[in-house]
């Protein structure tokens, strides 16, 4: 009887001590997937993002502008001028415009030069705004040379070009919206045509970090409060 009652403890004990184990097992596994998330931030190619957490990566305001492709009842795509496939979703909500002009979904035909604006997540933008661009105008053909298309495999490009925030660091800001954040994308995507931005942070001193993705270069471009660009990383 006692040798029984002896062998039950020793089980219960064991399956005790199991149990726990496996809790701390599961705690420490959470952990360490929050860690690896919250660290995974460093500057690189598509959907690299800032280090801190108010510049997680994530659906955010943001944009792109390049050349249609197919367009469908849901949107169309379109191609960068560094090459990166972009999809845009259209709402009933989604505006357009050409030129200075108010115009309609059927302005957007393949071949078109467009502006959009709206919500991104990835290569994915919901589109608030469609802006479709004069034929030749602007600078971006001349300006489209500085920014170094995304290759998988290449190693990331780093320098620095005009002035950077002194005190700046990946993840610090605020992630904005509204007119600000399209704004900041016009002036990033007309400085620097090619890449996709998917999120706009404003900085302690007052000035913009438009962070992109789709190209090995630039990965941060800064605005001043005039919505100037004044440099890049």
């Amino acid at each position: 009887m006692f040798s029984r009652k002896l062998t039950r403890s020793i089980v219960v004990g064991v399956a005790a001590i199991a149990v726990a184990g496996g809790s701390y097992g599961i705690v420490s596994a959470t952990s360490s997937s929050g860690s690896a998330a919250a660290s995974n931030g460093s500057a690189g190619g598509l959907g690299s993002g800032g280090g801190g957490s108010n510049a997680r990566s994530g659906p955010a305001p943001g944009g792109a502008s390049g050349t249609v492709g197919s367009v469908s009842t849901a949107g169309f795509t379109m191609s960068t001028s560094a090459g990166q496939k972009v999809t845009v979703n259209e709402a009933s909500s989604t505006t357009y415009q050409k030129g200075t002009s108010p115009t309609s979904a059927s302005a957007v035909v393949p071949g078109e030069r467009v502006l959009v604006l709206g919500t991104t997540s990835g290569t994915t933008i919901t589109a608030t705004q469609v802006i479709v661009q004069p034929a030749g105008g602007g600078s971006a053909t001349s300006s489209a040379a500085t920014v170094i298309p995304f290759q998988r495999g290449a190693p990331t490009t780093s320098k620095q070009v005009g002035q950077i925030p002194a005190n700046w660091s990946q993840g610090s800001g605020m992630i904005v919206s509204g007119t600000a954040a399209n704004k900041a994308t016009e002036a990033a995507l007309a400085a620097y045509p090619g890449g996709i931005v998917d999120r706009v942070v404003k900085l302690s001193n007052g000035e913009y970090n438009v962070h992109y993705i789709g190209v090995n270069w630039p990965h941060h471009i800064f605005v001043n409060q005039d919505f100037k660009v004044v440099g890049a990383e």
